[in-house]
Parts: C-alpha cells; sequence; structure tokens
C-alpha cells in the first residue's frame, strides 16, 4: 500500500533549512489541520493553496508532489 504524501514529505523533515523542502515538511509537521491520510493532489493541492504560507509554497508542493508521483507510480 502506497504511503501518503503526509508520511512521505516526513522524511524531508530535520535537513537544512535553506531547502524549501525541509522548511516544508517541518511546516507540515506542525500543522495539525494537514490532510494526513491523503493521497489526493486535489486534495492536497487546494490545501496548500488556501494557506498560502511562504514556507509551504504550491511551487515546493509540485516539487515534492512530483517525487512522491514517482516513487509511488502515481499518474
Amino acid at each position: 500500500m502506497n504511503q501518503s504524501f503526509y508520511h512521505f514529505t516526513l522524511s524531508f523533515r530535520g535537513g537544512d533549512v535553506s531547502d524549501s523542502k525541509v522548511r516544508f515538511a517541518e511546516k507540515m509537521f506542525k500543522d495539525h489541520s494537514f490532510p494526513k491520510t491523503s493521497r489526493s493532489f486535489e486534495e492536497l493541492s487546494s490545501y496548500i493553496e488556501t494557506l498560502a504560507d511562504d514556507d509551504m509554497s504550491t511551487n515546493t508542493f509540485d516539487e515534492i508532489w512530483e517525487l512522491y508521483r514517482m516513487k509511488h507510480g502515481i499518474d
């Protein structure tokens, strides 16, 4: 079974804070309302867009989503 986007993204935590993926993961981890079980691009993208947060930007989300998509074979 594929892991959720949230669990995939946690692998970036603890890295160099100059990396936007690390900052995204840290901010996401602290966001208690983040959809932790979702594997849906639409649901996650909509959530990120409504946040409008510099550390959880749509550009970084798209970058991490592409890595997630490739790892889990999502079309």
